[in-house]
């Protein structure tokens, strides 16, 4: 794929049975830091795609995985195009459903999430943010290729954008990384807002919460379950 000039691999999950007489769900994932590159493949391994070659009777879905280059966060808008351009080109070719378009992403990609479903929130039907958050820790902040300002309330202002949105937050307790309370935070401003959001921390876990959140047997049945009222106009 080309956006803007600059080639990028991506790797599309399309399920055994699929057949092009129906409409497909459609997973937008975004990875972690970790997985940053340009060889196509590392976004595969850690996240959804172990979660699918574990359990793909879960996920009767095509799922989109996209690749951040090195050095740059998904918040950046040539990273976010190019996101949003592999979703459009894997919805067109694997007939992707626009009224069951999903978004989650893990770590960096939790970010990346509550950022990209704030800019485009008539898009997805369900997004599901893990180990993500609003504000970074000063540590991680100079890595992301973006200038953020933060208003009195982040939160708030960034409940305000998604609460339209079916969500579900994880997050591991003993999280060293993202500190745990991004999500609770982020929880607690969209309940103020009567949002529909799910939230699930696990005590003593670290920053890997993501194995934990996408082997859950009933996420992926809750995800499936969303759809947009009207079709998206993005």
């Amino acid at each position: 794929m080309t956006v803007e000039g600059t080639s990028y691999r991506y790797v599309v999950y399309v399920p055994v049975d699929w057949t092009s007489n129906r409409k497909w769900p459609i997973v937008l994932f975004l990875h972690g830091a970790g997985e940053r590159g340009d060889d196509g493949l590392q976004q595969s391994q850690v996240g959804i795609g172990g979660a699918i070659r574990t359990h793909s009777d879960r996920f009767p879905a095509i799922v989109v995985m996209p690749q951040c280059r090195k050095n740059i966060w998904w918040q950046a808008p040539s990273m976010e195009a190019q996101a949003m351009a592999a979703l459009d080109a894997a919805t067109r070719e694997f007939n992707g459903d626009p009224e069951r378009t999903y978004l989650t992403g893990l770590s960096m990609g939790g970010y990346g999430t509550w950022d990209l479903a704030g800019k485009m929130a008539n898009r997805f039907a369900a997004i599901a943010p893990i180990c993500g958050g609003i504000k970074l820790p000063a540590r991680l902040a100079k890595d992301t290729g973006v200038i953020q300002t933060y208003s009195a309330d982040i939160y708030t202002a960034a409940a305000k954008k998604v609460a339209s949105i079916p969500i579900w937050v994880f997050h591991g307790g003993a999280d060293p990384t993202v500190p745990v309370d991004e999500s609770r935070n982020m929880v607690a401003a969209l309940k103020a807002l009567h949002a529909d959001v799910r939230y699930t921390e696990y005590e003593g876990v670290g920053h890997n919460s993501w194995d934990k959140a996408y082997n859950e047997p009933d996420f992926p049945a809750w995800l499936f379950q969303q759809k947009l009222k009207t079709k998206s106009t993005e």
